[in-house]
């Protein structure tokens, strides 16, 4: 068993130092691929610890409160990505008022793959719906040329979606900055409101809109790519309970 358990630690650090590296080279502009990195140190500590005998000197109270914390742990990450699979396939309602369209990473004038999800799902919604207007929003980030707000609109009307449809918010950094810039075109009492986003934010953009007061509010799923799913959605997860602690208070 102790080899069998130092193979698997050992196995657990090389998945989590390529998987890390590979979130690290995409050059996002965010540092949760330390997350990986961290995951690494951790199992290669304990394929160590466990290699060399020095789990079995731990206390055994120790033992209990890190295995505690551990399940602890891996079940409030289960719970929340259990909420974020809620809204994997939502569709939105037909006809609403207004999507909102969350922004991005802009690369060298082009749409990150997960931004070019975005848009895709956001224009096939349009096309359907022809009254509905579309707010693109997103500011610009230190590592992009131009603001996503107006990159996205620019890239819809490209598509052939009219430019009178679309408006542009051009000063959000974050998810909770998307939602209550673009509050200020809409009633957020009465106008009925699509979030477009990818599959593992649609939840999180969802929820924020509610506690910003937007009344009548659903999802529009953009699909990802699966290979940086795990990243996605574990990040997801450390903003949810992040953003369910700060609606408590």
């Amino acid at each position: 068993m102790k080899h069998i358990l130092t193979i698997i630690f050992a196995l657990l650090t090389f998945v989590f130092l390529f998987y890390g590296t590979a979130i690290m080279r995409i050059n996002s502009g965010s540092k949760f691929f330390l997350v990986w990195f961290a995951f690494a140190l951790f199992c290669g500590f304990l394929s160590l610890a466990i290699y060399f005998s020095l789990w079995n000197a731990v206390p055994r109270s120790v033992k209990l409160i890190f295995g505690s914390a551990l399940i602890a742990g891996v079940l409030l990450v289960a719970f929340t990505w259990a909420l974020i699979a809620t809204e994997f396939h939502s569709k939105g309602e037909p006809d609403l008022d207004y999507i909102i369209v969350l922004g991005a990473q802009v690369k060298s004038n082009t749409p990150s793959a997960v931004l070019k999800y975005r848009l895709d799902a956001a224009y096939r919604y349009l096309l359907k719906n022809p009254d509905t207007k579309c707010i693109t929003s997103g500011g610009k980030g230190k590592n992009e040329a131009q603001s996503e707000g107006a990159f996205m609109k620019n890239y819809l009307v490209e598509m052939g979606i009219s430019s009178d449809r679309i408006i542009a918010e051009t000063t959000s950094k974050n998810t909770h900055e998307n939602i209550s810039n673009s509050m200020q075109f809409f009633s957020p009492a009465s106008d009925t409101i699509g979030i477009v986003t990818n599959n593992f934010h649609v939840y999180r953009g969802v929820f924020l809109a509610k506690r910003h007061g937007i009344k009548h509010v659903s999802g529009i799923t953009a699909k990802s790519t699966g290979f940086y799913l795990p990243n996605n959605m574990l990040r997801e997860s450390a903003g949810l309970i992040k953003d369910f602690i700060m609606s408590r208070k």
